[in-house]
Parts: C-alpha cells; sequence; structure tokens
C-alpha cells in the first residue's frame, strides 16, 4: 500500500504541476521590491502614516485652566463630564465655535449633558466651586453616563477636572 503515481496522463501531470506550484507559493511568498516607503494602505501592511498624531499627556485641570481650550482661543478643544476631561478637537464642527455643543467646549458640562440642554445657564462659571451635581435625577445621572460612555469610545480622555484652588 504505498503512495502510487501515475503521471502518464496529461490532467494527472497538469494537477501534479499545479500543487507543487502552489505549495512553493505558500513556503517562499513573494516579496515586493519597494522603491519607496508607502504612505497609505493599499496592498499591505507595511505603510507609515503621513504623520503622527500628537502625543497627550493627562493632566489635571481647573475650571479656569479649562476655558482656554475652546476653539477659539487655541486650536484644541476640552471638554468636562463629571469630572473627566476629554479632547474633543476631532470633533470641532460640533464642539468648535459656531458648533451645536459649542458653549460646551473649554467648561464642564456635566449638568447640560444630564439635562439634556445646551442652554448657557447649565453652565457653573469657571469662579465658582465645581457643580457637585447633587440635584440631578437618577435619569439624568444615567443620561449623563452614557454622555461618558459616548465620549470615552470616541474621544481621548486627556485628564480629570479638580476644584480652581487644588493645583
Amino acid at each position: 500500500m504505498g503512495l502510487n503515481v501515475d503521471l502518464g496522463t496529461p490532467v494527472n501531470t497538469a494537477l501534479f504541476i499545479f500543487i507543487l506550484y502552489s505549495v512553493q507559493r505558500i513556503i517562499f511568498p513573494p516579496t515586493p521590491n519597494l522603491k519607496s516607503v508607502p504612505t497609505e494602505f493599499k496592498s499591505g501592511y507595511s505603510w507609515m502614516p503621513q504623520y503622527h498624531p500628537p502625543t497627550v499627556v493627562f493632566q489635571s485641570f481647573t475650571p479656569k485652566s479649562l476655558e482656554p481650550f475652546n476653539g477659539r482661543d487655541s486650536e484644541r478643544i476640552l471638554l468636562a463630564i463629571n469630572g473627566i476631561v476629554f479632547d474633543v478637537t476631532a470633533g470641532r464642527s460640533f464642539y468648535g465655535p459656531g458648533g451645536m455643543y459649542g458653549n460646551f467646549a473649554g467648561r464642564d458640562a456635566s449638568r447640560g449633558m444630564a439635562k439634556q440642554s445646551f442652554d448657557v445657564e447649565m453652565l457653573t462659571d469657571v469662579d465658582k466651586p465645581l457643580d457637585r451635581l447633587d440635584d440631578l435625577k437618577p435619569d439624568e445621572i444615567e443620561n449623563m453616563k452614557g454622555w461618558i460612555d459616548h465620549f470615552s469610545n470616541k474621544y481621548i480622555i486627556c485628564g480629570k477636572l479638580v476644584e480652581n484652588d487644588a493645583i
């Protein structure tokens, strides 16, 4: 009961050559001859990005130190929800000047996000202590947690919000 290969017919010979060729391509795959390093994905994973995103250092912000990051005074746009500071610069059309959530930029947006209100009255003055959110209803707290989950999945967490006299 040995292996009996009959290459006498043209079909068997063609199949045998095809199998040998396929095995050779699997064991010894062709190497691309690149003349330069590609900058975009086309046919492989050996590409370099055109630029590296800026490095973000986690830091503590006060309401006063967060305020300049409103998209008007700087390129970066930050906002805080329940003490977590998010870099929302990628969503400039929403959080930048003139955007739907533009009044939250550079501010603590916790109460506004919890109550689904974009009114300026929802924002705590930067000179006052942080809003403790003690009067929020359970459904408003859940709503705020939903926004935190959304922002955590979409934007970079770059710091925490602390009282003005903490730094």
